[in-house]
């Protein structure tokens, strides 16, 4: 998958979903947040990786130190510059290198990293936008896919030791049935001697949640719970609790 031209892609098809929305409406996947403030975070998230890594930063920067991190009132405007941030992490990433490390909330990573989290921040955020708008969310399989990949990392990589999303010894497996993933559809999750980890292997789970890659998506990020949970569905329900992000 091509991150840098699918980063692009997806903060425009944000833009188009929300041009001619209210930008008062509310949007329920965020509490207490309207479409321009979902539009702002966005962007200015955009632009706050973007100056993390073109400034080779080994520590964060307070959000509203960003650059350039107000959209115009206008709406065409303020979608050019949503476009322009999500340009202006690729830029970064070009003239820094993709493997020269610079913070993230995760440790120290290459530059290019920024670009796949940036990537999935758009696609959720977009689902947020047409859920929000009563549209029809469409969402390539393997990108929907490679979301829940991601998820998972970040997940396994910020659980907490006291409280793991796993409790020792349980197995959780996810499938995707769209067509076409293969072994990318699957994710079999476990805890045991040697802690959390996770594959695309198939397994049989203590719980195992079944539905398109799009909904597994969104029912990790917790925008919707249109999956099919068979087996010990408290394991899922404790993954969802302490799996916050």
């Amino acid at each position: 998958m091509d991150f840098r031209a699918t980063l692009l892609g997806e903060t425009r098809a944000f833009g188009d979903a929300i041009r001619r929305a209210d930008p008062n409406t509310p949007v329920p996947s965020c509490p207490g947040w309207t479409i321009t403030q979902l539009m702002k975070h966005l962007g200015r998230g955009h632009r706050w990786s973007a100056q993390i890594i073109a400034d080779r930063r080994l520590e964060p920067i307070d959000p509203r130190e960003v650059r350039d991190g107000k959209p115009p009132a206008d709406v065409d405007g303020a979608l050019e510059w949503l476009d322009q941030s999500a340009q202006a992490v690729i830029d970064a990433v070009e003239r820094v290198g993709a493997e020269t490390r610079v913070w993230t909330f995760v440790g120290p990573r290459p530059a290019g990293w920024w670009v796949r989290r940036r990537v999935h921040e758009a696609t959720v955020h977009r689902a947020d936008a047409v859920l929000a708008l009563g549209g029809d969310l469409e969402m390539d399989s393997e990108l929907a896919a490679d979301g829940v990949s991601e998820w998972i990392d970040l997940a396994l990589t910020s659980a907490k030791p006291a409280d793991p999303p796993l409790r020792s010894g349980q197995t959780l497996h996810l499938h995707a049935h769209d067509d076409g993933l293969g072994p990318t559809g699957e994710w079999t999750i476990t805890n045991d001697d040697e802690g959390l980890q996770w594959s695309h292997a198939h397994g049989k789970g203590d719980a195992a949640v079944r539905g398109r890659a799009v909904d597994l998506l969104l029912a990790l990020s917790r925008r919707s719970n249109d999956v099919e949970v068979l087996g010990d569905a408290e394991v899922w329900e404790h993954w969802l609790r302490s799996t916050p992000f």
